[in-house]
Order: C-alpha cells, then structure tokens, then sequence
C-alpha cells in the first residue's frame, strides 16, 4: 500500500468519463502552483489534468537515488492536496511518458501539452526529445514555459545578465483556483522506493520535500539565520546552518527562482532603511546569496548550451586522462569516507548521512577524488549526484568539470584536504562528530591523527591515510599543466570561453597555464548549492 491509497489498476479513463479533449499540465522539477505558468495557461484554455509521471527508467539511472525519490514523493503529496483544494488532484501514473499520454490521447483525446522546459541530464534530454516527436507526430501543441534563467536555443552570451534580472522581475504568476474536475480518472498513487527497485540508502537526516518546508526556510534564511551567511558559509560548521538550504527546493521546483529572488530583493529594500548596526552584516549576505542565484543559472545554462558534457570533458584533451576502473579500491575508500584523511571521510559521511554539504566541501571532495586520487570525473560525479539531495545536473556536471580541472579555461585549484581541516574546522568537533573513530584523539593531532602516538590503539578501525596527499598533488599538478601546454590546447580552450564564458563583469574564466598563477579571491568558485 502507498501513502496515498490502495494501488488501482492504471486506468486512464472509462465510458462515464466526459469527452472534452484534456489540456495536460506535465509536472516535472517544478512541483508547486504558484508561479507556475504552464499550469495558468492551461486552466485559461479548458479542462486541465494535471500529471506527474514517475519513470521507472529514470528512478534506475547512476545519477538518482532514494533519497532524491523519497523528497519528490514528500512533495507531490502536498502538491496533490494544493491541486484538489484547487478542484482537480493529481493524477499519478508509473511508465513510460510517451506511452502513458498516447494512452490518454487515445481514451479522451489532448487538446494541449503544457511543462516547463527542463534542464536534465541525458536520459531526460532524450525522453523529452521523445514527447517532442510525440506531439508533432499527433498535431498537438506543446507549450513549455521557461522554468528559471535558462534560455533555450541561445545564440550568444552578450546580455545574459540583464535577461535574467528583466525576467526574474516579471509578475509571479498566482496560483490557480476554480478547476475544473475531470471525471473518470483515477488519481493513482505513488509507489514506493522499493517497487522503483531504489535500494535503501539511508539518508536519515536528508531535509524533507514539500513547498511548505520551503517558504519555512526561505522565510527563515532571510529574516533570522542568513547574516553571517557571506563569513559562515565556506565551513561545514556554520554552513549547515547560515546557508539557505533552499537548493534541494530550487532543483526539484517546489520553490522557482523567481519567487526565491524577488523575497531577496524585497528583504533588501527593507534592510536599506536600516541604521548601519542594526542592520549589521545583512546587507552584504543578501547581496551575496543574491549573485549566487544569478550564477545557479548560469551554469545550468552551460549543459543546456553543451548537453554533451555530462559524458564528454569540455576541452577533449582531458578525455580518458583518469583511471576509471571499476575495482579501483581508492574509489572505495573515497566514496565510503575511509581515506585515513580525517577532514575529508568527515565530509562524504556528512554527505552520505544528510543529502547535502556546503558548496567549498563539494568543491573540495570532487577535487581531491581527481587530483590527488587521480579518479575519473564520471564515476566520482554519478556517486556525488546519488548523494546529493539537490541534485541539478546543469549545476552539478559544470561544476564536476571545473573541479576536476577538464574545462581546460578555469583555474587549477588542488585542494589540501588537510590544511582545509585546520582553517574550517581547527579544534576538530566536525571530524569528531561524523568520524568517532578518532573520539579520542587530541585536537592537536585530529587532522593528522596518524602522528600521534596512541592512534594504532586508540583509532581501530580507521585507516592511515590510503596515500601521501602533499605527493599525489605535485604528481597530478604535473599530469595537469603538460597537458595544459600542449599544442593546439589555447586555441580549443578559447572555443569554450566563447560559448560558456559569462559575460559579466566579475565572472571570468582563467586559460593560464602558470602554475604559479593564483586565482584571486573574487574568482569563479561560487557557492552555488547554498
């Protein structure tokens, strides 16, 4: 049995059934009513069925997890009781979603298909690519609204800044009322993890799903714990806390963009009337967490431009640099947070435990898994995006490639997993907590627990570390830059920052091949999942 009743045979409609052909609403990573324009275009053309299909296929790809299910499941049962307050619930149905529309073309005819563009992975890009067929095939209308910043088809990046603030600006659409009941449908229900064949992952402490926890926590974020957020943010410490945790939220659409904007720019025209201290740090947070919105979509913005690089490096001279091997047991001890490197098993059994880590860990544990274990960027991307409970593939494949040095334009940055102990977690407590292995190690050594004398008795079970992480950094270093001054590298790179460099002023992408170069402190390493 599911949480919302006795499963049915899936049954589209039946002779009682009205005949009006149905305006379809197509529910995917945007689960909510308000601000949702499909859905308003829709109620203002005829009788609407709203739809969310959940795709067997999809639930067993590398990238998706229980987790993930478990906060999309939580917030379609809030969006289905919306809906019916609205006058028709949710319909439910598990398959294939050409196959299942087709069933519902046939039975009562479709006057319309309504969704948000999306900006998925792969498997997504070619089902959607699918429906498109679908719909030409059959003379139906399909009309996809755009869900954030991402602009479809775009030619250039001259002006993508501006677009973006004129239509985060726009009027947030009000959420409908007065729908028109569709009889003869059943609702349906949502399956289980375990009928989707999602294996157990036991991601206790995740955050859970729903439009309602959402606006707690935007509400919250921007009233109560955000000041400290721009000086809080880069340690998992205080991350958890002064970042919005909005982003599983933004990725899965119980919240849009927009909405989560326009809350930021109202909060700041209050804050401007404010004496200096009593505002406080406020005004630079917002600011902040503000241009951290405008680079969430642009970066999504580079997968829609270049859908190819959740398989392929940016600049090809990275492909099939790393070790992918399947058995490679210093994957194992990365992904399962046994390095022997305290500071960064504390942030992957973090990770595993919670669904989300600040964005500087991410950074961080993707790095170390490239550089210094020498790992291939998929293998380590798919089991990061299985973590994440945010997971947004435009984010988080842009963001793997630049961590892992493949873009071939940005700045090496090779992490020390152990100097980043010591400047954001210096007495220890964050590694105590999700490594009590190392319980009883003195804080002068918890970040290097394998000097101390005591630590073969005091930390069984733990490992020493699975290598010497100052060496793998020089030797990756050097793999990095010789590939970096090969001929014919500047001028493939120069291809990239043409079609993914932004264009505003402080967004800018680096193409030297100094090692000694450093990235200044206003670089492009965003928080972009806070």
């Amino acid at each position: 049995m599911g949480a919302l009743g006795r499963k049915k045979p899936l049954e589209l409609g039946n002779k009682k059934a009205l005949t009006q052909p149905l305006h379809i609403v197509w529910f995917k990573r945007d689960l909510r009513i308000e601000d949702h324009r499909p859905l308003a275009r829709a109620v203002a053309s005829g009788a609407v069925l709203p739809l969310y299909v959940v795709e067997r296929d999809y639930w067993a790809l590398p990238d998706t997890s229980e987790r993930q299910y478990l906060f999309v499941r939580e917030s379609l049962v809030e969006l289905r009781g919306q809906l019916t307050l609205a006058g028709q619930p949710l319909v439910v149905r598990t398959g294939d979603a050409v196959e299942l529309l087709d069933r519902l073309r046939r039975k009562r005819g479709v006057a319309g298909l309504y969704s948000h563009q999306e900006t998925g992975n792969g498997w997504t890009y070619a089902r959607d690519l699918k429906v498109k067929d679908w719909c030409t095939q059959h003379g139906i209308p399909w009309h996809e609204d755009r869900q954030g910043g991402v602009i479809r088809r775009l030619k250039s990046r001259e002006g993508w800044a501006r677009r973006w603030d004129r239509h985060m600006a726009e009027a947030v659409t009000p959420a409908p009322h007065g729908l028109e009941p569709i009889e003869g449908i059943d609702p349906g229900e949502l399956p289980e993890p375990a009928e989707l064949g999602l294996v157990p992952d036991d991601c206790s402490a995740r955050q859970p799903g729903g439009r309602e926890a959402g606006l707690s926590l935007l509400y919250s974020f921007l009233h109560e714990r955000g000041e400290p957020y721009q000086r809080a943010m880069s340690s998992p410490v205080s991350a958890a806390s002064a970042c919005s945790r909005l982003s599983p939220h933004l990725a899965h659409g119980t919240l849009s963009v927009r909405e989560v904007a326009q809350a930021t720019w109202a909060r700041q025209k209050e804050l401007k009337d404010w004496p200096a201290r009593e505002a406080g740090t406020w005004r630079r947070a917002l600011s902040s967490f503000s241009g951290r919105l405008h680079w969430r979509c642009h970066f999504m913005q580079k997968l829609e431009d270049e859908p190819p690089i959740e398989f392929k490096s940016m600049h090809p001279a990275y492909d099939g640099l790393r070790d992918a091997a399947d058995d490679n047991p210093l994957f194992d001890a990365w992904a399962t947070g046994m390095t022997g490197l305290p500071f960064l098993d504390a942030c992957m059994r973090s990770l595993i435990a919670t669904g989300w880590i600040n964005f500087r860990m991410r950074a961080m544990m993707m790095a170390v898994a490239s550089y210094h274990l020498w790992l291939d960027w998929r293998r380590t991307g798919e089991h990061m995006a299985r973590l994440f409970n945010d997971y947004e593939p435009g984010i988080h494949w842009s963001q793997v490639q630049m961590q892992s040095g493949t873009t071939g334009i940005n700045a090496v940055r090779v992490y020390n997993p152990v100097k980043q102990g010591y400047t954001q977690d210096p007495e220890g407590h964050f590694i105590r907590r999700w490594v009590p292995e190392l319980a009883t190690v003195p804080t002068d050594y918890i970040h290097e627990p394998w000097t101390w004398g005591q630590f073969d008795t005091e930390c069984a079970g733990y490992p020493r570390p699975v290598l010497d992480h100052e060496q793998a950094a020089r030797a990756a270093k050097e793999k990095i830059f010789a590939v970096r001054r090969s001929v014919g590298h500047k001028d493939v790179a120069r291809a990239v920052v043409a079609k993914h460099g932004s264009r505003k002023s402080g967004i800018r992408q680096h193409m030297s091949t100094n090692k000694r170069r450093k990235p200044k402190k206003t670089d492009n390493q965003m928080s972009l999942f806070d």
